[in-house]
């Protein structure tokens, strides 16, 4: 019999789980979701609190864990795109109750909102784009939506310090995410660079019809990752520059089709063995986003893959600008196309682009992670 079951045998309450993990919704395959794994490895044991959970679009390994969500998983539309859910979000989440001695929230605007009994460390990985970055959060939805919002601005504002006040701890993935938490939390914060979400080891498929040499992109289609930039960068070019693969999925696929140079190969949402493949084969991955980190550039790096980023968020903290890719200026067709010019314009050592990815491992993710928790308890 466990120590549990003794418990409540005798009639004593169970103890307080030692950790659980908190995240906004789990129904994407980005690098927030990936940051909730790396989470998961670290506290194998500790439930994952969450809004919703679409099991058929984010990662299965959440499946081994215990996963206890609101009861807005029962409205589909609102669990296929929480985004919808975002009028009712604040107090739903303040609703949700996490007893454990620490709980660990993974959040990019909702789940520091949690009420822990315990201690409470916040992984940001932004302050919330709906109030801090509007236009680029809110583009792609309905007018009449976006209106609907702006009486709402300052309620969601308030409530999402107070949220922020409640943490005990703030670590977050960037310098870029620090400056926004003191500008907009009146906080400080330490930066924990996340590990790359796909690990290098394991089983590559390759993606049939595809040869080796295509730019690849690996993003959420949504507008604030500017994938449009780097289509409208290689239409006209012409030949294997226009070997473009797409992998992600999104609301915004439709209109990035009609933009695409032929040629563009649309995966959708891939296995990691087939990203492993892909990321390996790529000539490099190529990326216009406004990431305030970015994990994709990290993993291409894993397989000696060199990068082409936009020069702003998370991406100069990662791409060593000549050594491990290009960082151009701008995320505008001129500016991608500057920085495939600047890519084929030298060789690249694979193994010092892979020795740059290794410095941001998951081992050291997982120790401060537990080393923060530790002095909590």
């Amino acid at each position: 019999m466990t120590g549990s079951r003794r418990d409540r045998a005798a009639g004593r309450p169970e103890p307080r789980p030692p950790v659980a993990i908190a995240h906004d919704y789990l129904t994407q395959r980005g690098g927030a979701e990936r940051v909730v794994l790396a989470l998961q490895a670290a506290f194998p044991d500790a439930a994952i609190h969450t809004t919703v959970h679409q099991p058929d679009t984010t990662f299965p390994q959440f499946d081994r864990s215990e996963v206890l969500t609101t009861p807005l998983q029962r409205i589909g539309p609102l669990r296929r795109n929480p985004r919808l859910a975002l009028p009712v979000l604040a107090p739903v989440v303040s609703r949700i109750q996490v007893d454990a001695e620490v709980t660990v929230c993974s959040s990019t605007g909702w789940a520091h909102g949690v009420h822990a009994t315990g201690a409470k460390v916040v992984y940001l990985h932004n302050t919330a784009r709906w109030l801090y970055q509007r236009d680029e959060y809110l583009d792609g939805l309905p007018p009449w939506y976006r209106l609907g919002l702006v009486p709402l601005a300052r309620p969601l504002r308030r409530w999402d310090r107070r949220a922020a006040a409640s943490a005990d701890v703030v670590l977050v993935n960037s310098a870029v995410t620090r400056e926004r938490v003191r500008r907009n939390w009146g906080r400080d914060a330490e930066i924990l660079h996340p590990p790359p979400g796909l690990a290098r080891a394991g089983e590559h498929r390759p993606v049939a019809g595809l040869e080796p040499g295509f730019l690849l992109t690996v993003a959420r289609l949504l507008p604030y990752k500017r994938v449009d930039a780097v289509l409208a960068a290689l239409r006209g070019l012409g030949g294997a520059d226009t070997r473009l693969v797409v992998v992600g999925s999104g609301p915004d696929r439709a209109r990035l089709e009609a933009l695409a140079p032929a040629g563009t190969r649309w995966l959708g949402d891939v296995a990691d063995e087939q990203l492993r493949w892909l990321y390996a084969n790529a000539e490099a991955l190529v990326t216009a986003a406004h990431d305030d980190f970015g994990l994709t550039p990290l993993e291409a790096m894993q397989f000696g893959t060199p990068v082409v980023a936009v020069r702003e968020g998370g991406f100069p903290e990662t791409v060593a600008d000549g050594q491990t890719g290009v960082l151009f200026d701008g995320a505008s067709a001129d500016g991608v196309r500057a920085g495939l010019e600047a890519l084929r314009g030298r060789s690249w050592d694979r193994a010092l682009i892979e020795d740059r990815a290794a410095a941001f491992s998951p081992e050291a993710f997982a120790a401060r992670v537990r080393a923060v928790v530790a002095g909590l308890r």
